[in-house]
């Protein structure tokens, strides 16, 4: 019969192929060599062919609908019940096909090459930050050693660099030369970082997407563009409550019965999303500290009885929710009026 259904486990050189017929029998059991993949598929009748979402899973999701199959990706955690125990490449490949059958699961949309460039572009900006912060850190640390400190935030940073760059004698002679190095690789990390931040701050103010988002409340060029790549128009989510999810900024739930228990987030989804989204909704309320008649009554009530912590991540929530709402609208943010 012919085969209709084919689960494929992605490793960086091996890729194993598991198909099935109508009937659920298996027809298939191979294991291919990455030069051999797609000339392997072309051969075939089209399918469907189901995938974790893992690395160059999109990339392959791509070329495999390219030669007529029809690709789901699906999460890694939504496979795992599937696999039976004793662990290997053919079981995974087998529990992958028996996943993308079930009527029930959940498949991630298959990302555009300019949607995964724009995703590197945030990641190679976050880890030159990243890596930045490592080297404030290390500078800090080895002053502290010889009893020279200076304030937090890249205030006080300036004031040990200066120290640094002038050969200050506070600064025994010996350690100088580890610090200079250190500072001279800190200001080429500042300076790449603020190369990409002005890219993509362009690139925000050019998409008519990122353009909208940007008017809403705590989002910014960065987020607007981090949020553009990562969901696009946002029409693979059902509501706004199903986005928070994926985010990972709704409550994880613990119900039997009649008893409903509401815990932590979930933090499950993108990281680095939910950070910028937390980050925004702080300095939202930053600016709510300042001016509390700019608060509204659902944030006054959030903050009246809430530790701050909390309504910062209840306040990114919402943000979630409304960045759904303009992207599939196709409308700018509007304030609900505040009454009198």
């Amino acid at each position: 019969m012919q085969i209709i259904t084919i689960g494929v486990d992605i490793t960086k050189n091996v890729f194993q192929v598991h198909g099935e017929d109508a009937t659920g029998g298996m027809n298939l059991s191979k294991r291919l060599g990455r030069a051999r993949v797609e000339r392997f598929f072309a051969q075939l009748a089209p399918a469907v062919v189901g995938m974790e979402a893992c690395g160059s899973s999109h990339h392959w999701a791509r070329v495999l609908s390219g030669l007529g199959h029809e690709v789901r990706l699906m999460p890694a955690a939504y496979v795992k019940p599937y696999v039976k125990r004793n662990k290997t490449d053919a079981r995974d490949a087998a529990a992958i096909c028996e996943a993308v059958r079930r009527p029930t699961m959940r498949f991630v949309a298959i990302k555009s090459v300019a949607q995964q460039c724009e995703r590197a572009l945030q990641r190679a900006r976050d880890l030159l930050v990243r890596q930045r912060t490592q080297l404030m850190n290390a500078i800090r640390a080895m002053l502290a050693e010889m009893g020279i400190v200076a304030a937090q935030g890249l205030k006080g940073f300036a004031t040990l660099r200066a120290m640094i760059e002038r050969g200050d004698t506070a600064i025994p002679e010996l350690l100088l030369p580890s610090l200079a190095a250190l500072t001279r690789q800190w200001h080429q990390l500042d300076a790449e970082a603020a190369k990409l931040e002005h890219v993509i701050v362009e690139r925000a103010r050019a998409d008519a997407g990122a353009r909208r988002l940007m008017t809403i409340p705590g989002v910014g060029p960065i987020s607007a563009h981090a949020i553009i790549a990562a969901i696009g128009d946002g029409r693979q989510f059902a509501s706004a409550r199903d986005f928070a999810a994926w985010v990972g900024l709704t409550p994880k739930q613990a119900s039997s019965g009649e008893k409903r228990r509401s815990g932590s987030i979930s933090r499950a989804g993108d990281g680095s999303l939910r950070r910028l989204l937390t980050l925004g909704a702080a300095s939202r309320l930053r600016q709510v500290n300042g001016r509390p008649d700019k608060a509204g009554p659902w944030l006054s009530g959030i903050l009246a009885r809430r530790p701050m912590r909390v309504a910062v991540v209840a306040q990114a929530a919402k943000t979630a929710r409304i960045v759904w709402a303009v992207l599939t609208s196709g409308q700018e943010y509007r304030a609900r009026p505040m009454a009198a």
